[in-house]
């Protein structure tokens, strides 16, 4: 009755996305770790890494990536409202706050 019926795997929701301020994302390269989708980037040479806590951030991860042993291309948000909780960085979130909020990333707490 269900001939082609196919199981695709399963999809595990993530609350990163906190509003519908328009989100920009691009194409980047990352470098110097393994990455999880919510990393907090800074960029220096036309690549992006995990923000250090003197660091000026650029963008949120969209996806995870592992560019520990050689650089790799990953989407990045420019910009959009971002879960607290599902952000990650090199220092406490609230230390990037308002240079996030100056890029268009808007930092929001919402609920798990």
């Amino acid at each position: 009755m269900y001939a082609e019926f196919k199981d695709e795997g399963t999809l595990t929701l993530d609350n990163l996305l906190a509003g519908d301020f328009p989100r920009v994302s691009f194409l980047v390269t990352i470098t110097g770790g393994n990455y999880t989708r919510g990393t907090v980037l800074s960029k220096a040479n036309d690549k992006y890494s995990k923000v250090a806590a003197n660091g000026e951030p650029e963008a949120v991860l969209a996806e995870n990536v592992d560019a520990s042993e050689e650089d790799k291309q990953a989407v990045v948000y420019l910009t959009g409202e971002f879960n607290k909780a599902a952000l990650t960085a090199g220092a406490d979130i609230d230390t990037f706050v308002d240079k996030l909020r100056t890029k268009n990333i808007f930092v929001r707490n919402t609920q798990s």
